[in-house]
């Protein structure tokens, strides 16, 4: 968890602030703008997806921050903005993936993401004031080449998921992973290297 610390003072907009992973109000017209877009990119992708599977990944190519060769992502999908979420080479997407990218989140090379994961990079603070104002604040996602997160896994901000590891269904991960591991359970707990 972190604290709130913001500065009344500090002179960037409050998407300069988001994208840092400060903290910040979802206010703005470029917040806005980004969120609306969003919405209407990945409700176009999840009509077109039935009838074109493979055609409508060029929806995402134009929304995401990065959509790597041979990608493949199955509607629906769920983003807060679509920029900051990158898909890597060869990866598979299964349905329902909720990727709340208000900062990046960075999906490796051959990974296999199974249904109803969400990847979660908003922090909103203890406090109970701030948290009634709106603020909140980010911190990264990265997930190596070639994992498996099972079905219904939730990543929380600030998680670093090493390559080759597996993460178990149902997992709620809160801390890294490291390379070549496999974790389970809530909170998530490495229990064997591969």
């Amino acid at each position: 968890m972190r604290a709130f610390d913001h500065d009344e003072n500090d002179p960037r907009s409050a998407h300069e602030r988001m994208i840092a992973g400060d903290w910040y109000r979802a206010e703005g017209p470029e917040i806005q703008r980004a969120y609306r877009r969003a919405l209407a990119e990945t409700a176009r992708f999840s009509r077109e997806y039935p009838e074109d599977p493979d055609g409508s990944q060029e929806i995402l190519r134009g929304l995401l921050g990065t959509f790597g060769e041979g990608a493949h992502v199955r509607a629906p999908l769920f983003v807060d903005y679509g920029a900051r979420l990158h898909i890597g080479p060869g990866t598979f997407v299964n349905y329902n993936l909720t990727a709340l990218d208000v900062v990046d989140i960075r999906i490796g090379a051959n990974c296999q993401l199974a249904t109803n994961i969400q990847l979660l990079t908003p922090i909103h603070p203890l406090e109970p004031q701030p948290r009634a104002e709106g603020w909140e604040a980010a911190a990264p996602i990265t997930i190596g080449d070639n994992v498996w997160i099972g079905g219904g896994a939730t990543i929380l901000p600030g998680v670093t998921i090493g390559e080759d590891s597996v993460i178990g269904a149902g997992s709620v991960v809160t801390k890294d992973v490291p390379a070549r591991s496999v974790a389970v359970g809530n909170p998530a707990r490495v229990i064997r290297s591969l």
